[in-house]
């Protein structure tokens, strides 16, 4: 038997509380503050609306990417409130992974009728 990895299980569970008292049919931002809620009453620590740079051989770009939530300082987890998931949002969670390093990150989907969620794990992270 595998060992579930207790932050994203922590994670996972709040983001099923507010699909639970919230369904589906609202706005990312309705998500992403009910998530925030949700997280501090688990004591889930947590950065939202983070900068992650961009490394080009050595050199931080102009653009960046801005991650949802960092929880625990290394599982960066985005949300989205669409009724399915795509490859394009899974080529988002993978470069966020890419640009920052991270080990693990998580794609939460608060736009179906039952939450859909995503775990991601950066083969390259040391």
């Amino acid at each position: 038997m595998t060992q579930r990895d207790q932050r994203t299980y922590a994670i996972i569970g709040a983001a099923m509380e507010v699909h639970r008292e919230l369904g589906s049919g609202f706005l990312e931002a309705v998500y992403h503050e009910a998530l925030a809620i949700e997280m501090t009453s688990r004591n889930i620590q947590f950065v939202h609306e983070v900068e992650l740079p961009v490394i080009y051989k050595g050199q931080q770009l102009a653009t960046s990417y801005r991650a949802d939530f960092i929880c625990f300082d290394n599982v960066i987890v985005e949300i989205k409130a669409l009724g399915e998931l795509k490859t394009l949002q899974e080529a988002q969670i993978l470069n966020y992974l890419k640009a920052t390093g991270l080990g693990v990150g998580l794609l939460i989907n608060f736009g179906a009728e039952s939450l859909q969620y995503k775990r991601f794990v950066n083969t390259k992270w040391k």
